[in-house]
């Protein structure tokens, strides 16, 4: 969806009645005409307040039906479909215009998972743990997804892992903890614990920390 949103922002359109480039903006939930939807999440809308459509709109509705009103171009992504939207003041659509960059933004992140998504599979043959980090690290990918990166967390076995995985805040509290367990039995296998003084990595047998000097329990 969001590369379909991006191609819509590439086609530039303009309104006939003042040539200003159209707006793209998040459809309200129901059509103010009928009550159905949109059918489209997004719409291309004229904001200029300069507009004639806009402009004269106020005078006809008032004239034509008693109320403070005006109208707003309107084009739908996809459509040649055209209207002239009734808006109760010139503030209408300006709080829901689509963040360009921002959508530029969740594209590329979203791409980036779909990657480490593909590669999930393969990834432990070729000794590669980015895609894991990835998927586990980003907060916005499917719980699902993030739990079966995880899984492949022992089986790599590598200590690159732990610092990034430690320092992260999991909202899933079944995710942290198997995230924990795992990382646990990671330094086992290399026979080696976190200091609980510095958190730095250390032998499993140390019984004075070589980072902070602390002296541990036996």
């Amino acid at each position: 969806m969001l590369s379909a949103v991006l191609k819509y922002i590439e086609n530039k359109r303009t309104c006939p009645h003042c040539k200003t480039e159209l707006t793209l903006c998040h459809a309200p939930p129901m059509h103010v005409g009928d009550g159905l939807g949109w059918g489209s999440e997004y719409l291309f809308v004229c904001l200029n307040d300069e507009c004639s459509l806009f402009k004269n709109g106020w005078e006809y509705i008032e004239n034509q039906y008693g109320h403070v009103g005006s109208y707003r171009y309107m084009e739908l992504p996809n459509s040649p479909e055209a209207f002239h939207m009734m808006v109760a003041g010139k503030d209408a659509f300006t709080g829901s215009i689509v963040d360009v960059e921002d959508l530029k933004r969740r594209n590329v992140r979203f791409q980036k998972q779909q990657e480490a998504l593909s590669r999930l599979e393969t990834c432990l043959q070729e000794g590669d743990i980015a895609p894991v980090l990835t998927l586990l690290l980003d907060d916005s990918v499917p719980l699902q997804n993030r739990k079966r990166a995880a899984e492949l967390l022992v089986p790599f076995n590598d200590l690159s892992c732990v610092e990034p995985l430690r320092n992260h805040v999991f909202k899933d509290e079944y995710l942290q903890m198997g995230i924990t367990t795992a990382l646990n039995k990671i330094l086992s296998n290399h026979f080696l614990k976190e200091c609980p003084y510095c958190a730095e990595l250390i032998k499993s047998r140390a019984l004075v920390c070589k980072h902070c000097h602390k002296e541990l329990a036996g």
